[in-house]
This record gives C-alpha cells, structure tokens and sequence, in this order.
C-alpha cells in the first residue's frame, strides 16, 4: 500500500492520491461509497488506475482509521 499511496504539499493540498496520478483517496472512495464496482470506476472514471490502487485507497483508510484515538465524551441530559 505504502508505495501506491502519495502524500505531496503540491498536489490537491497534500491530500493523499495515488502515486504518479492527481486522483485523491478521497474521490475513490466516494465512488466505493456510491456503490461502484472497481471495474465501473477503472472503466468510466479513472482508466490509468488499476484495482491494486483502489484496494491500496480502502486500505489506507482503514489504517488512517486504526491509528485514531476516538474519545467519545457522553453530554449532560
């Protein structure tokens, strides 16, 4: 994943995209989020990525998840 994954200041703010494209995680996963196959995503959106690089992008969220420290703080009633 490491190597298919890019952080670069000059590239969309230094939003995390796959390497060698301007294609952000982000935008590949609202595609996953709205239901698309990889295949329809390489196919109508983005036809240089390959499905190692859409599974790099889910497995960077998941890590980008994993490393969080959620502290839920429960309010007053």
């Amino acid at each position: 994943m490491i190597d298919r994954i890019t952080i670069d200041s000059k590239i969309h703010f230094g939003k995390p995209c796959i390497a060698g494209t301007r294609i952000t995680v982000q935008s590949v996963l609202e595609l996953l989020n709205e239901g698309l196959s990889f295949n329809e995503i390489i196919q109508n959106y983005y036809p240089e990525l390959d499905d190692e690089d859409i599974r790099a992008s889910i497995q960077y969220a998941i890590a980008l998840v994993a490393s969080e420290d959620i502290h839920l703080v429960r309010e007053p009633v």
